[in-house]
């Protein structure tokens, strides 16, 4: 649980408990800081961690600090073992302040937008077990007040975030000049993210995290990507230390029959079909889907391009020099992801810039495949682009600016297959009203029955496998505002 304060606190603390039992046990929290380098202003973060758990139970929980009243909030821990659930996932948010939007109108954009707000409401209506958020959080990298446009961010997601986990990636804007060694200070001080064993340095960059016979894991692509995007240009920050983990992760969680589903959030993509945008990165195609081709990953969900698409199951590539991803299936609304990963560009959060007006007429990619100079104008190097075909496109929304995906999780049945029935909805005005746009099922064998076979288990020469139960809402209790951003978050690594 964690919350933050712009001064010093005494005997930050959380009192937690289930309904029944009420609020019987005292956990004192970490407080870590960090200072922006902008405006030399010092935030305090105060994360309580609450372990022996149980699996599958509601709790409530009170956050405060010595002459402050409590912030209540309730949460249900994942299930363990296969059962259904549900998750949601969106990126490129930013916040819905007056202040962003007066920001913006003055030349000062933070991409400031009321759809930031609505999206939330929205996502809270559906009761997800946790909410995926897929980089370029609140833009306060391009905010006059860094510090404020995280306070902001948080205030808006607390309201959604107080009940259910948001796990986040950390997209090019979370990348804030003279914070931190690579600029990732504020988010790595806001988020008390799973551990990874990475170095203290890159702590929360990358992680993973289990909810029933899901795995999820979070990567941080301006490691790999070729575009500067950013307040610096951190191309390769880990050397290397990412990718070894990602495929480590990879290979352990492959080899666990418990798990059924591998989910990869990102930020930046493989695939996009906007003509004026940031396109797709060579990076990522060149690192990351290999990885993704070897072990079979499910489903990746990432933002960066303000629009949402899907695209075809794909594995393997072209041999071409822009590795453009080969279809393996094109049936629309049912997908064995046994053949092949399928990609959701979600980055359509809220953002004040939009581009579900800038795709091609039809279905192209212009593949970032490099930089050149510094643009001193831009602040950043100039990206150059390859333009091709787009084969493994399938679904691309050009009516709508903002929305998010509902992930369900049916578990089936022993011996059997599972799925997970997917909605992407649009979001609609200022009180969370949805449409449905896009409908898909994505279903592979259950991981636990199925004898190995090379003839269904694909090119990562494993088969994979998840009976249903309703997906539970959690139970609520009364709240205030007051702290800034009371959040939830697991540690399971």
């Amino acid at each position: 649980m964690s919350w933050h304060s712009a001064s010093a606190v005494r005997n930050p603390r959380v009192m937690v408990g289930t309904p029944h039992d009420g609020l019987g046990r005292m956990v004192a929290a970490e407080t870590v800081a960090y200072r922006d380098a902008a405006s030399g202003s010092t935030v305090r973060v105060h994360h309580a961690r609450l372990t022996g758990l149980e699996p599958d139970t509601d709790y409530v929980y009170a956050a405060f600090h010595d002459g402050a009243g409590p912030e209540f909030g309730t949460v249900r821990t994942a299930p363990r073992g296969r059962a259904a659930l549900r998750f949601t996932s969106f990126g490129d948010q930013s916040t819905p302040t007056l202040d962003a939007l007066v920001a913006s109108a003055f030349g000062r954009d933070n991409r400031g937008s009321p759809a930031a707000g609505d999206i939330t409401t929205a996502v809270e209506r559906t009761a997800p077990l946790f909410n995926l958020v897929n980089g370029d959080l609140c833009y306060a990298n391009l905010a006059s007040d860094r510090a404020r446009t995280w306070s902001d961010w948080f205030e808006n997601n607390s309201r959604s975030a107080r009940y259910r986990p948001w796990m986040p990636a950390a997209g090019n804007h979370e990348n804030e000049l003279g914070n931190g060694p690579i600029g990732y200070g504020a988010y790595q001080t806001y988020f008390a993210l799973p551990d990874s064993g990475s170095d203290p340095e890159l702590r929360g960059l990358w992680y993973a995290f289990t909810a029933g016979s899901v795995r999820v894991i979070s990567l941080q692509n301006d490691d790999i990507c070729y575009q500067d995007g950013g307040n610096s240009y951190v191309r390769g920050y880990s050397g290397g230390a990412q990718k070894r983990w990602l495929e480590n992760e990879l290979e352990r969680t492959r080899s666990d029959t418990n798990i059924d589903w591998v989910v990869v959030c990102m930020h930046q993509t493989a695939v996009s079909t906007g003509e004026r945008t940031n396109g797709a990165d060579l990076g990522v195609r060149e690192n990351w889907l290999p990885l993704f081709d070897r072990y079979g990953v499910d489903l990746v969900v990432c933002g960066h391009e303000h629009h949402y698409e899907r695209s075809h199951p794909i594995r393997g590539t072209l041999p071409s020099d822009t590795l453009t991803p080969l279809p393996v299936d094109t049936q629309a609304d049912l997908i064995d992801t046994s053949k092949g990963t399928v990609h959701l560009v979600i980055g359509g959060g809220g953002t004040s810039i939009p581009s579900h007006s800038m795709f091609f007429p039809e279905p192209r990619c212009a593949v970032l495949t490099g930089v050149g100079k510094l643009d001193t104008a831009l602040r950043h190097k100039v990206p150059h682009h390859v333009e091709e075909a787009a084969p493994w496109s399938a679904f691309r929304d050009m009516e709508n600016p903002c929305g998010f995906v509902m992930f369900d999780v049916d578990p089936g049945q022993p011996g059997g297959r599972t799925s997970i029935a997917a909605t992407y909805y649009a979001v609609n005005g200022p009180f969370g009203g949805v449409t449905a746009i896009d409908e898909f099922t994505l279903t592979r064998p259950r991981r636990d029955t199925e004898a190995l076979s090379p003839s269904l288990t694909g090119d990562f020469g494993q088969h994979h496998t998840g009976g249903h139960r309703g997906v539970q809402r959690l139970r609520r209790s009364g709240h205030r505002d007051g702290h800034h951003g009371v959040a939830v978050f697991p540690h399971q690594s």
